[in-house]
């Protein structure tokens, strides 16, 4: 067992045993190494100020990626490398291409925001050589900046070429000096680290991880920390002991059959959106509306499963896809369909010492018509008001199959039962949908909150099924005069 965390501070190596499980990297660079160009805006991973980037060795390649340093806790980072905003130069003392380009712009006014918005691009940059418009948005999703303006920040980024070639950055240029440096950080034993307050474990495998659970029940489990990270900067919870499982490659995996996506429950939502585009293009989309860039990141599928929260983002298009888990409690698992998870709010069913180690996600067939909405009070970066999701098999211009799941509409993520028992074996018709609507009263007796009322959420419900509709009536080989037709016959009949 190592009692020493060990990373790379942008070009210094960090050896410790004096942190706590609970210590931010946030805290830690401002406080601890007076690296101050990270700021601290909402300490709650929204506002991106205090974006870094973090990478890590991903068998022989390293990644970097965007990450928010308020809610990321320092005890995560072992045999990691932290660049911060001080680490970014360029040629012969000049500026950094990506600095030269915000100045050139006037991508900066107040400058609170700036150094996280250069972080953010700064990770786009080693990824996209030649982004539009939308790429760079969607990098940015994760910065807030209130005075400049984001259209200046995104001119500059269209222009960082003008200003460095990529091959000449020191992340890129030093590459392999720095896979060797990392390399030489990673081991197979178990990190653990202790305080007279505070005890956190960081285990190299995902036996180890399994096991030191079951020694210790009472340990709270952090994958992503884009929500328990707000247990502690915004409510001071003690969440001691503690398990870290971001140096478990294994619990990352991602596994693809003719039949389904298999994905352990640490893979985050970035690590699994090249999967979704290239076998469930439905989700794309709305996969892209999962948090900001820095959120999907950090945050895991299978944390924000076991979470339980009943506005969680992933799975009610999960339970439409008919997902199950696989829950492992030291060496004994056992499979569990994903609706049958969530009991009530806050409760699931899943024993001490047990963790989602595995997501089974089937793949929708070709006849099969699947899509998922999120409604929000801002298009990009925020919580669910509503989530819903619809997966519907038409055979003969009727619904021979139909699973409807939504969150934000009870107090776990929850099927409409009635209304697919009314539209199964209806004809799929815009009468059909509209006669059904009225069952979603019979299924949810949704709350009104500060992000919805319960009225609001009641019609948003009911009109999404009605935009499923309008959206792929002619889908399946019927054009939408035979399923008028069809619908026709049957009120004759």
């Amino acid at each position: 067992m190592r009692q020493t965390l060990k990373f790379l501070l942008n070009d210094q190596q960090i050896e410790t045993s004096d942190v706590l499980a609970t210590h931010t990297l946030l805290d830690f660079l401002r406080l601890n190494q007076v690296l101050r160009g990270t700021k601290e805006g909402c300490a709650e991973g929204d506002c991106g100020a205090c974006t870094v980037l973090v990478g890590r060795l991903d068998g022989d390649e390293l990644k970097y990626e965007s990450v928010n340093a308020c809610i990321r806790f320092v005890g995560s980072l072992d045999g990691c490398h932290v660049v911060t905003i001080e680490h970014l130069k360029g040629k012969n003392g000049a500026l950094h291409p990506i600095q030269q380009a915000m100045v050139e712009h006037h991508g900066s006014q107040c400058g609170f925001c700036t150094p996280g918005f250069v972080m953010s691009l700064y990770a786009m940059w080693m990824s996209e050589l030649d982004p539009d418009v939308a790429t760079i948005e969607r990098y940015l999703q994760g910065n807030l900046c209130r005075c400049t303006g984001y259209a200046p920040i995104i001119k500059a980024a269209l222009d960082i070429g003008e200003h460095g070639k990529l091959h000449e950055d020191y992340l890129i240029a030093e590459r392999d000096q720095l896979i060797e440096q990392l390399a030489d950080l990673q081991d197979d034993q178990m990190l653990m680290v202790e305080s007279e307050d505070e005890k956190f474990f960081a285990p190299a495998s995902l036996d180890q991880f399994a096991q030191t659970y079951a020694q210790n029940p009472e340990a709270t489990i952090v994958a992503g920390s884009t929500d328990v990270g707000l247990w502690v900067t915004k409510f001071m919870r003690d969440i001691s002991p503690v398990i870290f499982t971001s140096r478990l490659n294994d619990f990352r995996k991602i596994e693809v059959s003719d039949e389904a996506i298999n994905v352990f429950g640490g893979a985050s939502y970035t690590d699994l959106l090249a999967t979704i585009d290239e076998y469930v293009p439905q989700l794309s989309q709305f996969w892209r509306r999962i948090g900001g860039e820095q959120v999907r990141n950090m945050g895991t599928v299978g944390g924000n499963i076991a979470n339980g929260s009943p506005i969680g983002d992933t799975p009610p298009p999960l339970i439409a896809l008919g997902a199950s888990i696989v829950l492992r409690k030291g060496d004994q698992c056992r499979t569990l369909d994903l609706e049958k998870f969530f009991i009530d709010y806050g409760k699931q069913d899943r024993d001490k010492s047990e963790f989602v180690e595995q997501i089974h996600i089937p793949l929708p067939s070709e006849d099969q018509i699947f899509a998922a909405y999120k409604i929000s009070k801002r298009r990009d970066e925020d919580i669910s008001a509503v989530c819903g999701a619809f997966n519907v098999k038409v055979e003969g211009g009727r619904i021979a199959d139909i699973r409807i799941a939504f969150g934000g509409m009870a107090a776990t993520p929850k099927r409409a039962s009635n209304v697919e028992k009314a539209l199964n074996g209806a004809p799929w018709s815009e009468r059909s949908i509209m006669d059904a609507k009225p069952h979603f009263e019979d299924d949810f007796k949704p709350l009104s909150d500060w992000r919805a009322s319960a009225d609001y959420r009641m019609a948003v419900t009911k009109n999404l099924l009605e935009r499923f509709y309008h959206e792929h009536a002619d889908e399946n080989g019927f054009s939408l005069d035979e399923l008028h037709q069809a619908a026709t016959l049957e009120a004759l009949s």
